[in-house]
């Protein structure tokens, strides 16, 4: 964690947070002993977004009280921002988010304002080949996300890096609306070998690092840097 937090502090960007920030519980304790110390400094930076193990506590408290309004209204763990001219949505995957629940509801107004770009982050991944594999239960936000161009989605929870082509809600390639998908979970808890490959990854790293992503009017660009600073992956695609 020490490693990565050097590596953010040569940047001056928003971090986005995907979850899973405090072991083993997301407690108040957990937050000031194990992330504060390390993290704590770039807290006017975040945007963050919950994961399984904040709710280890009930109602996630620990994170909520930690990351205030930075953690989006109503404590919901879902909100949205602008990121120059991107909309960005923060997603929350440990509470309902399948189709007719009031999160899917939400998303389908806030893609209505959509910009020309679009993001997305949830803490579980929809696809990948890490321990934890697949996350049936997204396929309707996937879907919908899908379906109203969004172009990027964002992933913690396997806790390795992975880049997967875009693909749509069957997971079939789908340069045209299909979501590129990266999991960064590589803050610095211990690494997940491959558990087997998905049709559509193209990159697969075993390493701790930061993905920085460079948003503009019409493309995107990523880097993945280890912590000893190295580009282990780099790349650009142009929004839908």
């Amino acid at each position: 964690m020490a490693q990565t937090a050097a590596l953010l502090a040569r940047f001056s960007d928003e971090i986005l947070l995907l979850g899973d920030l405090a072991y083993p519980n997301g407690t108040a304790t957990d937050f000031r002993r194990c992330f504060d110390p390390d993290y704590g400094r770039f807290m006017s930076r975040f945007r963050p977004g919950p994961g399984n193990h904040e709710y280890d506590v009930a109602g996630a408290d620990g994170y909520f009280n930690y990351f205030g309004r930075s953690a989006g209204p109503d404590r919901t763990g879902y909100y949205a921002f602008r990121a120059g001219s991107w909309q960005v949505l923060v997603l929350n995957s440990s509470v309902p988010i399948a189709r007719g629940s009031v999160q899917y509801q939400w998303v389908r107004e806030q893609l209505q304002q959509r910009t020309f770009c679009t993001m997305a982050t949830v803490h579980h991944p929809f696809d990948g080949s890490g321990a934890h594999g697949q996350t049936p239960y997204l396929r309707d936000v996937w879907q919908l996300l899908g379906e109203n161009g969004v172009d990027v989605m964002l992933n913690g929870h396997d806790h390795n890096y992975e880049r997967i082509a875009p693909q749509n809600a069957d997971r079939v390639y789908d340069p045209a609306r299909g979501l590129r998908q990266f999991t960064v979970g590589t803050g610095g808890a211990p690494l997940y070998p491959m558990s087997r490959k998905t049709a559509n990854s193209e990159v697969f790293l075993q390493t701790w690092g930061v993905l920085r992503m460079t948003l503009r009017p019409t493309l995107y660009e990523w880097e993945f840097l280890d912590v000893n600073g190295a580009v282990l992956d780099r790349g650009a695609d142009a929004c839908h």
